[in-house]
């Protein structure tokens, strides 16, 4: 079983599309775990074992279960107007966004905007926003002032999984830091040839 897809379409159901399992979330973003995974399996083999894997072993920590594990969410990433509720929190002096380069033309002219999100995404270092702007392209680094922002009054919150969210991060605000190429596999540098 392929638990990679499957977390994909958790993903979807539950920060973008819940209507996709036939199921809806709650004003939180809690989603019935009977009713999600009778849902999921519509499409594909899916039990609570299986749900509960994908939870454990996600490395980004997207999802949560509730005490008792009758209700899931999705930590953050929505789509949908859903309150999460994130606790507003002072930010470090410094964080991090990456991207990828194509987006680098309108970054440089408008800042940060969640664009579909309801929150811009930041990390906490460096490594894990390269990681991140390499999933986009060939990755692009901001630097971000938080600590300015939050002087600012500009509200931060930081998710359960370590995540830093902001409403938006103005151009004066940003350095960039610098590009790098995203890297090709062997296979790939041979295919060229």
């Amino acid at each position: 079983m392929d638990l990679t897809r499957t977390s994909k379409y958790l993903s979807l159901i539950l920060r973008h599309n819940p209507a996709a399992a036939g199921i809806t979330l709650d004003e939180h973003g809690w989603a019935d775990v009977e009713a999600l995974i009778e849902g999921v399996r519509k499409t594909r083999p899916f039990d609570r074992a299986m749900l509960e894997e994908i939870v454990r072993t996600d490395e980004k920590g997207r999802y949560s279960f509730n005490e008792d594990k009758t209700r899931i969410r999705a930590n953050q990433g929505h789509s949908i107007q859903v309150d999460v509720e994130l606790e507003e929190m002072r930010p470090p002096e410094v964080l991090y966004h990456g991207t990828g380069d194509k987006y680098e033309g309108s970054i440089d002219a408008q800042g940060l905007l969640p664009k579909t999100r309801l929150y811009v995404h930041l990390s906490g270092d460096l490594d894990t926003a390269k990681k991140v702007g390499s999933r986009h392209g060939s990755p692009v680094t901001y630097r971000v002032a938080s600590g300015k922002m939050a002087e600012d009054g500009i509200k931060f919150y930081r998710s359960v999984n370590g995540v830093w969210l902001v409403k938006t991060v103005p151009v004066k605000y940003l350095e960039k830091l610098g590009h790098e190429k995203k890297k090709q596999s062997r296979k790939t540098i041979h295919d060229a040839r």
